[in-house]
């Protein structure tokens, strides 16, 4: 059984409500991205939340949990941080900013499927065929971004692929999705100003006639997205997205790379007071080739954009009002495979966490000598969303009311996990 859920604000979204729609929207946002400003100016007292998603399922194991002496330990060796923990070997630059994050050894959850696991860690909910629960990023975009009437550009912006939608929540809490870059993918030329005015006016005139016919929420939800979508046209906030005007040396610091720039463009989104940002970094279903692929790939890129977020929102005093969290669908088995790989493993796996109030330099829980379980308590998607709503002051005890009509609580009901706030 499949279960599809709303992706974001892009152009096949347009064009399957209105074909007039489409073009409105991709000349709105081709002519934004000539708009020439400084970089937004920090926003102050706003939380904020970065999700760096490790899309297929990182190895915890190999990275924040590694288990010297045991045959599932692998090659790597553990070296000590500025924090109360030992990393891997090969991500040196972060074991120098692991006071500042933490890590919760003692994830434990159920689904170890890639669809039903990225679905269960983005909403706190295992995907059910009569709702589609909203993600972290919506909830997020929806209980803070309403606050920021100063807020031209999207609540939830995900950078570099698409994440979870915004499920009973409606379209107007949609993802937003650019390349690493800053840039929308496959939009049309933009088009005269004259011919642009026409087409807003036009397309104003067809919504309100449609909203009037009592067509439901979606016509509704739709115009949500266009209001937001012209809003973008002029605004110099759109100059956030322009991660090439920052120095050559700090592009340079956070890697020349799709994860580098989504990181550094990531900083500049919560300098410019979006509440959510999602920056994807995929190539973690490591089922042969682990080891090599780590070493060589995935680790150094991780290593490099990650501290360097963390050091740059530090110093610039933005890191005790972001989030941060580090996470994929689930980790991977203890056990090497025949391949020199590690497959599917939901039952004993790490996340790192930090910013925004969190406690920095612990960890958070065990596993076993081997790390095939953990010892003692252990933690669910929804206890970790409960926490990082905890820590950017979202209110746990509120519900939303699905469009079933049945209250929803935020994060499932997830309970605050012991020893980070």
């Amino acid at each position: 059984m499949s279960f599809k859920t709303p992706r974001g604000m892009n152009r096949r979204h347009f064009m399957s409500h209105l074909a007039g729609a489409s073009a409105l929207a991709a000349s709105a946002y081709t002519l934004t991205r000539t708009v020439e400003a400084n970089a937004a100016s920090l926003v102050k007292n706003q939380k904020s939340v970065i999700l760096l998603w490790m899309g297929g399922g990182p190895s915890s194991i190999d990275i924040w949990d590694l288990k010297p002496g045991s045959t599932n330990g692998g090659p790597f060796k553990p070296i000590a941080t500025k924090g109360d923990m030992e990393i891997c070997e090969h991500m040196p630059l972060m074991a120098q900013q692991m006071d500042k994050m933490s890590l919760v050894r003692s994830m434990s959850t159920r689904e170890a499927d890639h669809m039903r696991g990225r679905y269960y860690m983005h909403t706190g909910f295992a995907p059910n065929p009569n709702v589609v629960h909203p993600s972290y990023g919506s909830v997020v975009a929806h209980e803070l971004g309403s606050d920021r009437g100063n807020l031209d550009i999207p609540s939830f912006i995900s950078v570099g692929g698409a994440s979870e939608g915004p499920g009973f929540l409606g379209m107007a809490y949609a993802p937003f999705t650019v390349d690493g870059n800053g840039r929308v993918q496959n939009l049309d030329m933009g088009v005269p100003v004259n011919r642009m005015n026409s087409r807003t006016a036009a397309l104003k005139m067809m919504e309100s006639n449609f909203i009037k016919q009592r067509r439901g929420p979606a016509a509704t939800e739709h115009a949500k997205v266009i209001e937001r979508t012209l809003a973008l046209m002029n605004s110099q906030q759109m100059s956030a997205f322009r991660v090439e005007t920052e120095a050559n040396n700090v592009r340079q610091r956070y890697g020349e790379n799709s994860f580098g720039r989504g990181c550094l463009l990531a900083r500049r989104l919560v300098e410019a007071g979006v509440p959510f940002i999602e920056v994807n970094f995929g190539g973690w279903d490591n089922h042969q080739n682990i080891f090599d692929t780590l070493e060589n790939q995935r680790l150094p890129q991780l290593d490099q954009g990650m501290s360097a977020l963390i050091e740059d929102l530090s110093s610039r005093g933005m890191l005790e009002s972001t989030a941060i969290v580090w996470m994929g669908e689930f980790g991977r088995t203890p056990r090497i495979n025949g391949n020199s790989g590690r497959d599917h493993w939901a039952r004993s796996w790490s996340v790192a966490v930090g910013g925004a109030g969190i406690k920095g330099g612990v960890a958070i829980g065990k596993t076993n000598e081997d790390g095939t379980r953990v010892e003692g308590q252990s933690w669910t998607s929804q206890d970790l969303m409960a926490t990082i709503c905890k820590a950017v002051d979202i209110d746990l005890s509120k519900q939303f009311m699905s469009s079933s009509g049945r209250p929803m609580k935020i994060a499932n009901g997830g309970k605050i996990i012991e020893g980070l706030l």
